[in-house]
């Protein structure tokens, strides 16, 4: 039973977002910048570069059932604003 009981723990925090306020990374897989929009899948108003530092501010899911995240430049804490979570590399 506790063995069940900790594998189940170890699977959800391994499918757990990062934590507001987390260090992450752009990891965009398709090659392209990721785009950065107005509020989750909204409009597109800049687009970052693979390997930026970004803090992650908060973590939503939108009305497409996909989870977006609202970030600030890591080195001086400037708000940028929505990008898709799932191309932000928390490690």
């Amino acid at each position: 039973m506790h063995r069940v009981f900790l594998a189940a723990a170890v699977l959800f925090a391994a499918a757990a977002p990062a934590a507001a306020g987390q260090i992450c990374r752009v990891a965009d897989p398709t090659g392209t910048m990721l785009n950065v929009r107005t509020a989750p899948n909204m409009r597109v108003i800049a687009n970052l570069a693979n390997g930026l530092r970004v803090e992650m501010l908060q973590v939503v899911v939108g009305d497409d059932g996909k989870q977006w995240s609202f970030v600030a430049d890591a080195r001086d804490g400037r708000a940028i604003g929505w990008v898709f979570r799932p191309y932000l590399d928390c490690r």
